[in-house]
């Protein structure tokens, strides 16, 4: 079992951190922030460049986070809102599955968050090393909980913002 959740965290853990790491310097294939700022833009998350950087640092510090099994909720919890809020800006409209540009793969990542979460990291995991006892259904429907209410919140937020910035007269010099 603990080699199963170690694979289960090194495998989507750093995938994250790859993820994030595209966002925020471009690298293996990534566009970087000032792009992915532009496309944040695009889908309406305004800001486009606090988005860009919160959901690339999200990815990267949350899937270092797992990928370690250190205090893991709260990775999932991280790694849950990005995947909330690419499902509802990207993915959603385009159905299930990944093969249309669905949210398939979002939903597993997802999936696998929240079950680290709930099942806990394992026994070769530095939570264990350092006896954090930071697993359970508790622990795992707050992780899922705070994880959507923060993808939900970034995505409310993004639009608010753009529209709040759009219908503001421009104010004149003095």
């Amino acid at each position: 079992m603990h080699l199963g959740l170690l694979v289960l965290r090194l495998v989507v853990g750093l995938l994250f951190v790859g993820h994030g790491a595209q966002k925020l310097f471009g690298i293996w294939g990534g566009h970087g922030l000032k792009v992915t700022a532009g496309f944040f833009e695009q889908l309406g998350l305004r800001p486009g460049r606090v988005h860009a950087s919160f959901a690339g640092l999200l990815e990267f510090g949350g899937g270092a986070l797992l990928a370690l099994g250190l205090v893991t909720p709260f990775a999932a919890a991280a790694l849950i809102a990005v995947m909330t809020a690419a499902v509802i800006t990207v993915h959603w409209q385009k159905g299930l599955w990944a093969t249309g540009g669905g949210y398939e793969y979002n939903l597993v990542l997802g999936a696998s968050a929240f079950a680290l979460a709930a099942i806990g990291a394992g026994n070769w995991s530095l939570d264990h090393a350092l006896s954090l006892s930071v697993h359970g259904v508790l622990w795992g429907i707050g992780a899922l909980v705070v994880g959507v209410a923060g993808g939900l919140g970034a995505v409310v937020s993004g639009r608010l913002y753009g529209r709040e910035r759009h219908s503001r007269p421009a104010e004149r010099p003095t």
